[in-house]
């Protein structure tokens, strides 16, 4: 019986090592040597590495035996950081200050009418005789933020959070970005899904066209360009309303402008996803629904948010979590058309450096590898916990582990 049951046993690791040893190379080794490069001073003038340290000689290829003939690196050695964390200490900056917390606290108590309307409203839903519509409450909850941004000052909030280190600065806007475009996107999928399931003639052509910016989001970088020419200075856009007698701005030049262009672009870009997953969810529930619904008088929009809403969750839900995953991970929009610019300061990100500009740029045109991989490390910690936190709270593998 011990005999079978070793032999079983080796079995099942023979069949897993190839899978184990995917994970160690490819997985476990990066991490291990992305955070022992941000505790370095690694930059364009430290580019060898000091290989008579233990880890340089575990981690780093370049003191492996192997690569030997390959350490002929030009610059000085690079070493462990002193301080060991200087480099975190330069990304958060000035984030633990008083006035930096201070305003972060600013800009929480703004939003929390949004949460607070979110758990009326749950409440309200397990109520049958509802006294207060979900529409009513949502508006209450707007103009709640509202008054608070206007009493608290969220501008000047914000411009304190701005004055931080450069971590907070690329997060947040990265933050930002995400919490504009991803709601944008669904409104605009959830818009063309509905027509799309009507009777609209010759629907299935408008398919094709609607799903064509998806297939353009694998060159997203090179499409980029052309959102590029036509916003430029003297770009169709404002050949357009000099024609109607408008001077157009300048718009990749205004920090403002440059992040609404971004929006706009991405959202061109990634509203098919959304109108596929709505679409299909639409057509998977039952038209009896929506005749009962019109025996009893009900109007679009109580149709809309009493059976299509609620009925199309379990779809949206998971679809959002993974649109709000890549939209912080967005690269290719944001670089083909500004490069994370226009700048808003000496050495302050600029306005449209999200995350994977502001790494890409630390790497390959400013050669801060100390620098980038510490906000790696930082990055990596934060959307850990966040995906832990977003899969309690919609609970999207649930069905997965249960019985």
């Amino acid at each position: 019986m011990g005999s079978k049951g070793g032999r079983k046993g080796l079995t099942i690791f023979l069949f897993l090592m190839p899978t184990l040893l995917g994970l160690l190379v490819f997985n476990v080794y990066p991490i291990l040597l992305n955070t022992y490069m941000s505790f370095t001073d690694r930059n364009k003038t430290r580019t060898q590495p000091a290989c008579e340290a233990v880890a340089s000689k575990v981690l780093d290829p370049l003191c492996w035996p192997v690569f030997e003939q390959n350490t002929r690196a030009r610059g000085r050695p690079y070493e462990i950081q002193q301080p060991l964390f200087e480099n975190y200490r330069f990304m958060l900056g000035q984030f633990f200050s008083g006035p930096a917390l201070l305003s972060l606290l600013q800009i929480g108590i703004i939003f929390v009418p949004l949460v607070a309307a979110n758990v009326v409203n749950r409440r309200l839903d397990q109520n049958l005789d509802r006294p207060i519509s979900s529409t009513a409450v949502w508006v209450i909850a707007i103009a709640a933020v509202a008054l608070l941004a206007f009493v608290i000052g969220l501008r000047e909030a914000y411009d304190q959070l701005m004055r931080t280190g450069p971590f907070i600065v690329v997060v947040f806007k990265t933050i930002l970005f995400v919490a504009i475009r991803v709601p944008l996107t669904f409104v605009f999928g959830l818009a063309l899904a509905l027509i799309l399931n009507s009777n609209l003639p010759g629907r299935n052509l408008f398919r094709i066209l609607l799903f064509v910016p998806w297939g353009a989001s694998s060159v997203a970088i090179l499409v980029a360009l052309i959102w590029r020419f036509l916003f430029y200075e003297a770009g169709p856009i404002n050949q357009v309303l000099g024609l109607m007698g408008i001077v157009g701005p300048k718009w990749l030049q205004s920090p403002t402008l440059a992040f609404g262009v971004i929006v706009l672009a991405d959202i061109w870009f990634s509203y098919p996803f959304f109108m596929v997953t709505i679409l299909g969810a639409l057509q998977s529930i039952p038209q009896e629904l929506y005749e009962a619904a019109d025996v009893d008088g009900a109007s679009w929009w109580t149709k809309l948010t009493r059976i299509t809403l609620p009925l199309i969750r379990p779809a949206v839900l998971p679809a959002a979590v993974l649109t709000s995953i890549t939209a912080f991970q967005m690269f290719g929009t944001a670089y083909g058309i500004t490069q994370g610019g226009p700048l808003t300061g000496a050495n302050t990100p600029g306005a449209t450096e999200f995350v994977m500009v502001y790494a890409y740029n630390q790497i390959y045109n400013y050669a801060q590898w100390g620098r980038a991989t510490a906000f790696a490390v930082m990055i990596f910690l934060m959307l850990f916990a966040a995906t832990l936190f977003s899969l309690r709270v919609t609970r999207i593998t649930k069905g997965a582990y249960e019985s």
